[in-house]
């Protein structure tokens, strides 16, 4: 991707942000021929490229902000700072400040898995800047508990981070195989095992932790904003009832259910994924205000 670029207004505007080194930090790339902006925020372990199916379309119209989470991608491993990133409100401060640094306005903010939740913490903690939401896949608590099914037994999470750290390369084909689903290209699972294996071990341990444990249930009701959920009809990570959850307690919330399998359907099914961001994005949702 070309390199990241913003204009006088934005520089100026992010005087403040410069010897944070923002941008440069989290490796951003603005490209597209649109004047909105639209901002992906990735789900674990993955990197910018992972929206490069949706990337070519979404450009013709948007101005498209890429990034990756500090730790990941091509961001300076000395960034990384296990006290800030222990919990997704680091993250969720990261994305706040490169729209800072943007001085972005009216902004689209989709996520992807626990990018869901970031990009969900973010336009709640800055919702000045974000006018809709974009939630591909999105889970609030993945754990089961009483009165609440999330999809996961907490005994099968602590296993899976054992594993993680007993065999990383087993951890990774596996965590690959639940998250991308059945009856698609190897390919694809081996492109997540790719983004995975790519992390340094104790980044993903922390990670992964955050991903599997951070309940956000308290935070759904406080997203303001017209919202797009993008689900897939099996998906183990984010099961059906876990949908029904999030249209229960989202305040300004659709649905689209994709006809597919696991939980990566800007990998599986781009052309569905797009095809409903689309529609959604052409609709003229308005924010509602807070308070």
């Amino acid at each position: 991707m070309e390199g990241f670029s913003y204009s006088e207004d934005s520089r100026s505007a992010s005087t403040s942000l410069a010897s944070s080194d923002v941008l440069p930090r989290n490796n951003v790339h603005v490209i597209g021929e649109g004047k909105q902006p639209l901002l992906l925020c990735n789900g674990f372990g993955c990197n910018q490229h992972i929206w490069r199916y949706l990337v070519p379309s979404l450009a013709q119209h948007y101005q498209l902000v890429l990034f990756d989470y500090v730790g990941t991608g091509e961001t300076d491993p000395a960034a990384y700072d296990p006290h800030k990133y222990s919990t997704l409100a680091g993250y969720a401060q990261d994305v706040v400040e490169i729209c800072q640094a943007l001085a972005l306005r009216d902004a689209i903010i989709m996520g992807h898995s626990v990018g869901a939740m970031i990009a969900l913490q973010a336009a709640i903690r800055a919702p000045e800047h974000f006018a809709k939401a974009i939630l591909l896949t999105a889970t609030p608590y993945c754990l089961n508990e009483p009165g609440y099914y999330g999809g996961i037994e907490r005994a099968d999470a602590l296993q899976m981070v054992a594993l993680l750290e007993t065999d990383y390369q087993t951890w990774a084909t596996l965590f690959a195989s639940m998250v991308m689903g059945q009856g698609h290209p190897t390919s694809l699972g081996e492109e997540l095992i790719d983004y995975f294996c790519a992390l340094d071990k104790g980044t993903a341990r922390q990670f992964i932790e955050i991903s599997l444990f951070s309940d956000n249930r308290a935070n759904i009701p406080r997203l303001h904003l017209p919202t797009l959920l993008v689900q897939c009809a099996d998906d183990v990570v984010a099961p059906t009832e876990v949908t029904e959850y999030l249209l229960q307690h989202l305040p300004h919330a659709s649905l689209v259910t994709l006809p597919v399998a696991g939980h990566c359907p800007h990998l599986s099914a781009p052309l569905e994924t797009l095809a409903a961001i689309q529609d959604f994005l052409a609709s003229p949702g308005v924010a509602v205000p807070v308070g």
